[in-house]
């Protein structure tokens, strides 16, 4: 029984994180530590592998159906792969079953949740502004940012807060970019998101994975479930309006995130 519902709470996150770009760390980590009683460190480490694979099922439908923007995920791996390794090289020093660094990371995940909660609701009421759709000419003038130096920064937060909470490559990433690229089409943010949260989430599970900080069973499992999940959701994005999926991942979210702050 056990069994089936971690592969069906991979199918779950799988499924949300293809239909909105938001869902990955900031409910699988969560469900880990109070549903599966998981530690965070384990948590948070088994996670990161778990998105990177998750999302590279969903980057491969997204690049076959040509709506990912790829010089927007060079520019800001090149802000979030430094700063994933500089974190992993921190966690390292310190022990990332270390008492302390546990406290840390629960609270950083717990703030983080609060911020990606915020970020998701904000999206839900102010996504309309983003367009759907757009041409050729429009698109070349769209995948330029407003300020390069902001992406490579922006990439760098979210670098080492992914690799520190597993949280924030989904929402707080998609909510950024809808700043940096205003003229891009939502399903294409969110294409751009899930392909830059690959390499990130792998350098950063691999690291985890090298601190003795992945549940390698209990991984199996998860994908079992979130790769068909995503690959369904990623079909379905750009048909079905997502304003009252994100809403409701706002609340789950700010819940989850004021429970582990109290912790």
């Amino acid at each position: 029984m056990h069994q089936f519902a971690f592969v069906f709470a991979g199918f779950f996150v799988g499924f949300v994180v293809g239909l909105t770009g938001v869902g990955g760390g900031s409910l699988m980590t969560p469900l880990l530590i109070f549903f599966f009683r998981l530690k965070p460190h384990l948590a948070i480490g088994t996670d990161l592998l778990f998105a990177s694979f998750t999302k590279m099922g969903g980057s491969i439908g997204l690049a076959r159906a040509r709506v990912i923007d790829w010089p927007i995920v060079g520019l800001t791996a090149l802000g979030s792969i430094p700063a994933a390794l500089l974190t992993l090289y921190l966690l390292h020093v310190a022990g990332p079953a270390n008492p302390a660094v546990q406290q840390i990371m629960t609270s950083t995940l717990g703030a983080a949740l609060l911020l990606t909660a915020a970020a998701t609701l904000y999206k839900a009421v102010a996504g309309k502004a983003a367009p759907r759709y757009i041409d050729a000419a429009a698109l070349a003038q769209a995948i330029r940012p407003r300020h390069p130096a902001l992406a490579v920064l922006f990439g760098a937060v979210v670098g080492a807060l992914v690799t520190l909470t597993s949280v924030g490559a989904g929402a707080v990433g998609v909510l950024v970019l809808m700043l940096l690229y205003p003229s891009l089409p939502l399903p294409r943010i969110v294409a751009a998101d899930i392909a830059h949260a690959v390499p990130l989430t792998l350098v950063a599970g691999l690291g985890h994975a090298s601190l003795g900080s992945v549940d390698w069973s209990l991984l199996a499992k998860l994908l079992a479930g979130s790769l068909p999940g995503i690959w369904l959701g990623s079909l379905l994005m750009r048909r079905t309006p997502d304003r009252v999926i994100r809403s409701l991942l706002s609340v789950l979210m700010a819940y989850a995130g004021a429970k582990l702050m109290a912790l």
